[in-house]
């Protein structure tokens, strides 16, 4: 297949397979000339890559142009879109396109449905990687899974469910720490024998390795909601600390409360039908509304529209430069 589209939001998950592919497609030896690396928010980039890609490789192994951030499938301008539909058919078997964007694939776009219709008939593949919900507690299981298989690594349950409580869905992070475990568990050394299984990481190496807090930006939330703001800031120059964007822990936050604030309006007025509720409150899994009942039970409404207010303050700040730190300790400990 010579066109490969992969995309989501997952960069560590798209990262090792576009890696992976490009193991099993170019020969190392002549990685200088059959492997571009392009990147498609430039349009001349974008061009060069369809003409790079009719190229058949030189030397032995494949001919591989990456084209990260390409605009084939979002956005694209109908000049390039024409040169894109006109080049479809003239890329050599030897040759493989890869057209990588974190956003989905805009199915109006023709260029999409053109490449839909050759996936379909298995001329073109089709990858995403999508992280889960901050609130996916089960989703971040199955990342945190199937990060650790790819690696070679077997995970006990009780190991599994730190990482999640360590780490959440930053992808990145996960795989770096999970490689720290495989080196610390000499996976080397298990590799060197016979025995090829998975390398089984318990959950005191987890532990042991993994430093600082283990919160994430939810957790934060609740102890905004249980009034421990102390616990709060902890929790933040944790996710601070280790390299957690401010205006992701914002926007999080800020998604969050107004939920809560969804929820706790509703159920004033006395709405009881949770798929109502959730709609409203745009939460995908209506079962998460009989557990945000019990969080919010007790709790005006008011309080929550303070606390978003007071993010507003937050991202104010950070958007006019201030230590995100600085930010948030004056946001969230302001006198009401």
């Amino acid at each position: 297949m010579p066109i490969h589209l992969i995309w989501g939001d997952d960069a560590a998950a798209r990262d090792h397979a576009i890696e992976t592919l490009i193991g099993d497609v170019v020969d190392q030896a002549w990685s200088s000339i059959n492997l571009s690396r392009l990147d498609g928010a430039d349009a001349g980039q974008a061009s060069q890559a369809l003409a790079e890609a009719r190229t058949p490789p030189f030397g032995s192994g494949g001919r591989l142009v990456l084209l990260q951030r390409s605009p084939f499938c979002n956005a694209c301008p109908s000049e390039l879109a024409n040169r894109f539909e006109d080049v479809l058919d003239l890329i050599p078997e030897t040759s493989h396109l890869v057209l990588c964007n974190p956003n989905k694939p805009d199915g109006r776009l023709r260029t999409t449905k053109a490449l839909q219709k050759l996936v379909k008939l298995k001329q073109a593949s089709e990858k995403s990687f999508l992280l889960p919900a901050i609130w996916d507690g089960a989703g971040q299981q199955e990342l945190v899974e199937r990060t650790a298989r790819d690696l070679g690594l077997q995970l006990e349950p009780e190991a599994t469910a730190a990482l999640v409580e360590a780490i959440g869905n930053d992808s990145t992070r996960l795989t770096a720490e999970l490689q720290k475990l495989a080196l610390h568990a000499d996976i080397r050394q298990e590799s060197a024998t016979e025995n090829q299984s998975p390398t089984l990481i318990k959950a005191e190496n987890v532990a042991a390795l993994i430093e600082g807090m283990a919160t994430n930006a939810l957790q934060v939330g609740d102890s905004l909601l249980a009034g421990h703001a102390g616990e709060a800031i902890a929790r933040l120059d944790a996710l601070l600390d280790a390299g957690e964007p401010a205006l992701r822990i914002v926007a999080t936050l800020t998604g969050q409360i107004r939920g809560w604030l969804w929820v706790s309006l509703l159920e004033q007025q006395g709405e009881r039908d949770v798929n109502v509720i959730a709609k409203a409150a745009g939460i995908g899994n209506p079962k998460r509304i009989y557990v945000m009942r019990k969080q919010l039970q007790g709790r005006p409404p008011q309080r929550f529209l303070t606390l978003l207010s007071r993010l507003l303050e937050v991202e104010a700040a950070l958007k006019r430069g201030a230590i995100p730190t600085d930010a948030f300790r004056d946001g969230l400990l302001s006198t009401p």
